[in-house]
Formats: structure tokens, C-alpha cells, sequence
């Protein structure tokens, strides 16, 4: 059985600004759990399609209509961040993850999808660059409640590591070099709690 085919979507959060590529976490995924792990087929990353300052509108413009081509077989979603940054409101947010998540949902079962949660910024050295730290703190975890209800909605996974993030306020090593975007470090965080989910989503077989 060939491994499946992943592809990543989002924005900064997923082509790893500020860190080598060796240590953004869906390589790190992807080398968790590839063909040789013995969790199913396994998953080899094909294409990883994040954009430094995407919105959940880049991604739909940019991203979704990569996806009939590159075939995936498994799809993990991180976005939003960006919609807060450029002040884009939560309603309009909600409706791109519905118009992004049916979309990934046309190309793999609900089994084969996993979204995570946005970090939170603000507790960074930089992250009052970026507007208020108390308004724009709001908007992420407005964020991730939507996302976390429309994922569930569809039965598909939500990873929070959220709670994970805010600890860079006390701990600088989970900040990479720029100041502002998660560090390898944190990335390996991430993972402790990402891994285990798309495991049993492996270990599921076929799928939905």
C-alpha cells in the first residue's frame, strides 16, 4: 500500500518562518509518520503550500486549487492569523473555513484531515507590532473556537496548541530568531500533541 499523499495548507505557521526547514512541523510530521513508522500506509509530504502572511482568502484563492493535482490523500489546515492581523472580522472568517473545509473534504474523507489551532503571537517579543496584544489575543481565540466547532462539525480532528504558544511568554526559547513566530523548540511541542492524532487517524484504515 503506498503511503498517502500530504499535503499542508496555511500561512507562516506552516512553511516554518524563521526556522530551517528541517524544523517546521509538518516535515517533522511527515518524517514521524512516513511509510516506515508501521501505522498504516503511513504519509509522505508532497507539497507544503504555506504562505507567510496568507489569509483564510489567500488560502482559498491560492492554495485549494492546487489541491485537484497534487492528489492528497491526507491534509493538515493551520489559518487565521493573518485574517486577525488585517483585521478581517470573525464571521467572515467562519465562512472561508466552511468554503475551505468542504473544499478538502471533495478531495479526502474526514479521517484524512487534521486543522490546529493558531498560536498566539501577542506573548511575543514582537507581537505588539502587530496591533493591540488584548484585542488581537480576542480575535485568535475567537478564531479558534470557529475553527474548533466547523471541524467538529465535520468530524474532523482539531488540534489546540494554543496553550502551548502562551508559554513562549515566559519562555523565549519557544520564540524563533525574528522575535515574533514559533521556534523549532515549540514546533517539537506541537508535535507531542499532533502526532498522536493523525497516528490513530492512520491506524483507522481506509477511512470515512
Amino acid at each position: 500500500m503506498a503511503a498517502l499523499r500530504y499535503v499542508a495548507l496555511g500561512d507562516s505557521y506552516t512553511i516554518g518562518t524563521a526556522v530551517d526547514p528541517a524544523e517546521r512541523w509538518p516535515e517533522r510530521l511527515a518524517a514521524a509518520l512516513g511509510p516506515g513508522a508501521g501505522i498504516g500506509a503511513g504519509i509522505s509530504l508532497v507539497a507544503n503550500l504555506g504562505v507567510d502572511g496568507y489569509t483564510s482568502a489567500d488560502l482559498i484563492r491560492e492554495e485549494l486549487p492546487a489541491l485537484a493535482a497534487l492528489a492528497p490523500g491526507f491534509v493538515t489546515v493551520l489559518i487565521g492569523v493573518n485574517d486577525v492581523v488585517q483585521g478581517v472580522g470573525n464571521p467572515t472568517y467562519e465562512a472561508n473555513v466552511v468554503a475551505i473545509l468542504d473544499v478538502v473534504l471533495s478531495h479526502v474523507p474526514a479521517s484524512r484531515v487534521v486543522t490546529i489551532a493558531i498560536p498566539d503571537y501577542t506573548v511575543t517579543p514582537s507581537g505588539a507590532d502587530y496591533g493591540d496584544p488584548g484585542a488581537q489575543h480576542d480575535g485568535i481565540v475567537a478564531n479558534n473556537a470557529s475553527m474548533a466547532r466547523l471541524a467538529g462539525e465535520r468530524g474532523i480532528a482539531f488540534v489546540d496548541i494554543f496553550d502551548i504558544s502562551l508559554e513562549a511568554a515566559v519562555d523565549r526559547t519557544l520564540v524563533a530568531d525574528d522575535g515574533l513566530h514559533p521556534s523549532g523548540i515549540q514546533y517539537g511541542r506541537w508535535l507531542e500533541r499532533i502526532v498522536p492524532v493523525v497516528a490513530r487517524s492512520l491506524a483507522s484504515g481506509n477511512g470515512d
